[in-house]
């Protein structure tokens, strides 16, 4: 190899490898940071859910009875494990990279030689870490109430991971742009709330009327849940997998695509 050349190369591999310590780094910030206040991030979503699971599950579901052709108490399962990791990847992110506006921090990455796009990848990452943790928290507590079946191992945590990344860059983008900290609540309480329980959570579509089913096509979280509802039990009722997870990686790349160009432009980093 001419000596230019490997020159190059070996400046590469050098860049390659601080990117990596710089993602892994970040990683980990996001990871402890979760973990050091567990008692505010893993136990209320599993006291959430073991809710559900009573109430809705347990009392309700008595006298439903079936939902399309399931037991209901099987049935919510997967929609509420989808709901445990949607609101807590997103609410990792938008809390931790608002958190780290705030106090400046993120002026210390942002004039570092780190990549914007290395730097939403950690971020992002945390919350696809605890959505994860989140996640494997309720499917133990499930365990307890139902016989978890897992029907296509591919589906399930294929999808679980592409919801996971999804809702986090759709936190960062809530962080991005929250001027205080009431701002990062806003979007859950009035825009994520909703469209989870009107995402078929915990009735499958082909209850509504043809109106109202057709107007849900239009619910992201809709595409969600079927598509891992499928994985669970190869019910795929509701939407396709395959247009399912399309979907989901359509607003995948457009979210990052989004959170790129405005960290690139500086958009949304002073408060």
């Amino acid at each position: 190899m001419p000596q230019d050349d490997f020159a190059i190369a070996s400046s590469r591999r050098a860049v390659f490898d601080a990117n990596v310590v710089a993602f892994r780094t970040l990683l980990l910030k996001e990871i402890r940071r979760f973990l050091r206040i567990w008692p505010q991030t893993l136990i209320p979503p599993a006291i959430s859910m073991a809710l559900y699971f009573a109430i809705f599950g347990a009392i309700i579901g008595r006298r439903i009875g079936e939902m399309a052709g399931f037991d209901y108490m099987e049935f919510i399962v997967p929609g509420l494990i989808m709901m445990s990791v949607i609101t807590n990847a997103y609410a990792n992110v938008s809390a931790s990279f608002f958190s780290a506006k705030f106090q400046k921090s993120i002026e210390a990455l942002m004039v570092s030689p780190t990549p914007n796009s290395v730097m939403l990848a950690g971020f992002v990452a945390g919350g696809v870490a605890r959505g994860l943790a989140v996640a494997a928290i309720v499917t133990v507590m499930a365990a307890f109430f139902v016989e978890i079946r897992i029907h296509n191992w591919f589906v399930t945590l294929g999808m679980l991971l592409l919801t996971a990344i999804v809702f986090s860059l759709a936190g960062f983008l809530n962080g991005l742009f929250a001027d205080k900290f009431d701002d990062i609540s806003i979007i859950p309480a009035f825009v994520l709330t909703p469209l989870t329980y009107l995402g078929g959570v915990f009735y499958a579509l082909e209850l509504l009327p043809d109106f109202w089913r057709t107007l849900s096509y239009f619910n992201p979280i809709v595409y969600v849940v079927s598509s891992f509802r499928y994985g669970f039990f190869g019910y795929s009722g509701d939407v396709p997998v395959a247009a399912s997870f399309l979907a989901v990686a359509l607003f995948a790349a457009v979210f990052w695509a989004l959170s790129l160009w405005f960290l690139n432009r500086g958009i949304g980093l002073r408060t």
